[in-house]
This record gives structure tokens, sequence and C-alpha cells, in this order.
């Protein structure tokens, strides 16, 4: 039996992996938060039965939950270790946000599922930015730091041709982009949130635009996609409220190239230096 050594937000997640393609794909999805055996803070074990594409994943808890094929593993455990890790780090606020690093100053990419922002975060590595999630912010609303969580990038097709997408593992769920093959590399450490950006995708739209939103409507927009909240003072208001302070936006995104172009011109009108 193989094991799978994490460490992630300073929770040491041991895997044990009974199945020849579990111990592979876990190492391409978390290959990047690998570490150091020593104690785990949470345990699983992963299981196959008599189908090479069945699996059981049994919780820190004991409870043992059926996985179809490789893309819902992934998508299993990866909800699951997201609220352990909320559960654990209730000191973080946790939004369901992609996060990109430039010059030591993050943005914060929101939208609701299916609603582009993988696929602008790749887009977005190929102009200087730095990956360090996809899916999960946790923030330390003292210092307005995120954490990354660079679990491996997913997009659910193939982007437009000017963007290539490498050899990914390909499951149920989507591509999966391991990150080392990451444009602009991979971010380490919390970096200082510089700005948020909604993303809205209108098929019909000429071009991207953006919308400098008010400090209430993107609070309101933040609590939205806030996943633990309720850790927080206020009910987790007081959070969203502190992190709208931040340059928020309302993203229209197009074609690719041109709403990239349009992010980068946009935080070059920002202050980075005041805001860390």
């Amino acid at each position: 039996m193989d094991t799978l050594t994490l460490n992630v937000l300073n929770q040491v997640i041991r895997v044990h992996c009974a199945h020849p393609m579990v111990e592979s794909l876990l190492s391409m999805a978390y290959g990047a938060m690998r570490g150091d055996p020593g104690g785990a803070d949470l345990e699983y074990t992963v299981r196959g039965d008599a189908s090479p594409e069945r699996f059981h994943v049994v919780r820190p808890d004991g409870e043992s939950i059926a996985a179809p094929d490789g893309g819902a593993l992934l998508a299993l455990f990866d909800a699951d270790v997201a609220v352990a890790l909320q559960r654990r780090r209730p000191d973080l606020y946790f939004l369901h946000a992609a996060v990109l690093v430039r010059d030591d100053a993050a943005v914060l990419l929101v939208a609701r599922s299916g609603g582009g922002k993988s696929t602008l975060c790749w887009a977005l590595t190929h102009y200087g930015f730095r990956y360090a999630s996809d899916e999960l912010g946790p923030v330390d609303l003292t210092r307005l730091h995120v954490h990354p969580y660079p679990r491996t990038l997913m997009v659910k097709r193939d982007p437009p041709a000017s963007f290539p997408m490498p050899n990914g593992v390909r499951t149920s769920r989507g591509i999966h982009v391991p990150t080392h093959v990451m444009p602009g590399g991979l971010v380490r450490a919390p970096s200082a949130i510089v700005a948020v950006f909604f993303l809205h995708h209108v098929p019909d739209a000429p071009g991207p635009s953006v919308r400098r939103l008010s400090t209430a409507e993107s609070a309101t927009r933040l609590y939205a996609n806030a996943l633990n909240p309720l850790a927080h003072g206020g009910e987790g208001i007081d959070g969203a409220v502190r992190i709208a302070a931040r340059p928020c936006f309302e993203l229209v995104t197009a074609e690719l190239a041109p709403t990239c172009a349009l992010v980068a011109t946009t935080l070059a009108t920002i202050s980075w230096g005041r805001r860390r």
C-alpha cells in the first residue's frame, strides 16, 4: 500500500492508496502539496473494488464513500478535504475562487461553477501570473493575505488554440492540468490581495468589459461565495466587508486574449505597493 503525505495550510494529510491508480491520480492532482511524513492531522484510505474504475474513500471518521470513476474520486476527495480544512482552520475565511499572483500580489477570480474561472486562470498564467488555486481561496482576514491551494487546475473542455493545453489527465469531470506545467510557475506562500474580479460570461458580448463595484455590492457577492462564513464575526459579513475594501470589479468575459489584456490593464491602475 502506497502512502501519499500532503501538507496544506499547515495541516498534514496522509492518504493510504490501496489501489494502483489512486496514488497516480492523487499525486497528479496534489503533487505540489507533498509534505514530509510526520504526525497526521487527517488520514484517509482509498481502496478499489473488483472493478478497476470504482473506488471507496474511507474518511478520517471511518465512513466509506464510493466513487464510480477517477474523476468522481478526485471531486469527492477534494470536497471532503476542503470541508475538513475549514473545520481545522476556522481562522481563515474560505472563498470559492481562483487565485493568481503577480509581483507578490494576489488576484481573486470569483465565479459560479462553470463560469469560466479555471479557463481564464489558465490563460492568465501566460501573462505573467503565477498559479495559486483554481477553486479555493483561504483568506487571512487580519492581514488580507490569501494562502495558496495548488491542486491541479481543471477545465471542463479544451481552451482555444491560442492557449493550447498540455497533455493533461482526462477524467469524467474534465481535463486536469498538472501544476508543474503552469507557464507562470507556482505560488508557495501567502500573498496580499490586491483585487477581486467577479466573472460574468456573456456569450454574445462584443468584447470584454470591466466595471468597478461598490464596497456594498462587492461584500454581497463575496458573502455569496464564502464557504465558512458562520465561523467568523457578524456571521461572516464582517469578513466579506473587509475583503471588499480591496478594489473589486465585475468582469464580463469574452475572447481570452482581450480578456487577459483587460485584466492586466485594470490592475495597472491599482497602486499595489500601498496595499501590501
